[in-house]
């Protein structure tokens, strides 16, 4: 039969066992590790929303350059 390994995070080059933390630690642990979710997905939008407005960036420069015709209504 295996060995369980505890589940351990590093805090500045240190180790620390999770089961051995207090509850007020794994509460800013998990603050933490929400941050970070939050984060990636900001970061994310953030690519989607750059690339967005780049797109229409270059749309608007294309359609000022472009001779002048009358649009439809």
């Amino acid at each position: 039969m295996t060995e369980k390994k505890p589940n351990v995070i590093t805090v500045n080059d240190k180790e620390y066992v999770l089961d051995d933390l207090t509850p007020r630690q794994k509460a800013l642990l998990a603050h933490i590790q929400d941050l970070d979710r939050k984060i990636g997905n900001t970061q994310f939008n953030m690519d989607q929303l750059m690339v967005g407005r780049e797109a229409f960036a270059q749309q608007l420069a294309l359609d000022l350059e472009a001779p002048a015709t009358e649009e439809a209504a």
